[in-house]
């Protein structure tokens, strides 16, 4: 800063008056100090600028000469590193209250959807249980209609905790190696219902491919395109597959749906961007989807590109994966006999909200299940074959707690199975063991007796 100063000085000594537009350059220095160092460099920057100023002022006549020239010189000098500083300091203000507001709003967003959450679970359970106490056609009709209407809140609150989450920044891909047909195969089994619903036919083209990325993160990725093609799609084919391009892997949804006019396409990753023409009809969501599959793309360093033509269809593409080349592990076993019977199979469950304890137990135990119910740590118990536990049970105590006194308790490593309504990238670093599965709520029945069902083939149990 010295050496600018001194250097400036000199220019307009020597070379005054002609050199006198270089004046521009001290308050051009003054600001830019002010600017990248902060205000004590500001006002260091100001005391050096005046001391040249005046230095120029004694040794040169033609400064002398104009004494109005020279004072105003002077006061601009001495203003308007100030003001612009004062400028900064509103900017940086408000700036500060932006985020502020919108680090609140993702909290809001967070514990409204977590709180909300819990009821809409209930209702889930409580009406699989009443599907199995012997209703007639027309009762059953009326409970499928809610059912799909639960299905559709219980999406939303799942969009609203992603891009919660999103938002607070704690999202940090964790890479693992998995196969890409099993993670496509698990996302088309969870959207039976929705596409049975729509009257849509779900077609997954075969692949061999092992990838390695955050499998967690691409399933709500993929899941959310699967979901758009679902909505904007009805009674239409959807096509998912994958393929090699350019050395990577890329995963493609296509759909025969109405298409996207290339007006709306450049925008329609933006959040609560929604395509919306007079006399359309009203579709589910807030217009957040496709902003998450783009945030999510960011934070793994994958790419996602769109093409559509009217009345045509829609192609979405997830690119950059990279495939693993090598030994791969054991295949997972084939999907599921959810028929499959429990009788005897002694359930421990534990969850701090008695209406969703109460839905819980009671459908587990229409499987055929035994289900012991608690909702806090159980202080004894004689045996069993798996837990369930919800993650937050109040009293600073988690489902990982609860987990780790059961086990010792019993003194062996017993099944378990976590449900919450929490960030599952949380979760499972506070559990640090991947061999848990993390069940997110609003949770879907099927989800939940699959997950059973699973963890009793591969205790060995199963008779």
């Amino acid at each position: 800063m010295a050496n600018d100063y001194v250097a400036l000085a000199f220019t307009l000594i020597i070379g005054s008056p002609a050199m006198l537009p270089v004046y521009a350059t001290i308050i051009w220095v003054t600001v830019g100090n002010g600017i990248r160092f902060g205000k004590r460099y500001m006002l260091l920057a100001e005391i050096m600028a005046q001391t040249a100023l005046f230095s120029i002022l004694l040794l040169t006549p033609y400064w002398q000469q104009n004494p109005i020239l020279s004072v105003t010189l002077i006061i601009t000098a001495a203003i308007v590193p100030f003001y612009v500083q004062s400028l900064l300091s509103a900017y940086e203000d408000a700036r500060r209250r932006a985020e502020e507001a919108s680090l609140a709003k993702s909290r809001f967003l967070a514990q409204a959807s977590h709180d909300l959450r819990q009821p809409v679970h209930a209702i889930g359970l409580f009406l699989a249980s009443l599907r199995d106490t012997g209703i007639d056609a027309n009762q059953s009709q009326i409970i499928d209609r809610i059912d799909r209407s639960l299905h559709g809140v219980s999406r939303l609150f799942r969009t609203l905790l992603d891009i919660s989450t999103l938002d607070s920044g704690v999202v940090t891909p964790q890479v693992e190696l998995f196969s890409l047909e099993e993670l496509l195969t698990e996302i088309v089994q969870q959207n039976d219902e929705s596409a049975r619903w729509a009257g849509v036919n779900i077609r997954l083209v075969s692949n061999q491919y092992w990838i390695e990325a955050d499998r967690s993160l691409l399933i709500t990725m993929v899941q959310n395109l699967v979901s758009n093609a679902i909505k904007y799609a009805p009674e239409k084919p959807i096509l998912i597959g994958a393929r090699r391009r350019g050395g990577q892997i890329s995963i493609e949804v296509h759909d025969c749906g109405a298409g996207i006019s290339d007006d709306h396409l450049p925008r329609v990753f933006e959040e609560f961007y929604q395509i919306r023409e007079r006399g359309d009809r009203d579709v589910e969501g807030v217009g957040l989807g496709l902003s998450i599959v783009s945030r999510l793309a960011g934070l793994m360093g994958l790419t996602v590109n769109m093409e559509s033509r009217l009345e045509k269809g829609t192609s979405v593409q997830i690119n950059g994966l990279q495939q693993h080349i090598g030994e791969h592990p054991s295949a997972a076993p084939a999907k599921i006999d959810r028929a499959m019977p429990m009788q005897g199979y002694h359930v421990v469950l534990i969850e701090d909200d008695r209406d969703v304890l109460a839905a819980t137990k009671t459908m587990i135990e229409t499987w055929g299940c035994s289900v012991s119910a608690f909702t806090e740590i159980p202080v004894t118990l004689a045996s069993c074959d798996l837990i369930i536990t919800d993650f937050d049970l109040g009293g600073k105590v988690t489902g990982s707690d609860c987990i780790a006194h059961i086990r010792t308790l019993l003194n062996r490593d017993v099944a378990a199975i976590v449900m919450t309504g929490h960030n599952e990238h949380r979760v499972r670093h506070e559990l640090k063991d991947d061999a848990i599965p993390v069940l997110m709520k609003p949770l879907r029945p099927a989800e939940l007796r699959s997950m059973i069902t699973s963890m009793r083939l591969r205790s060995g149990q199963m008779h």
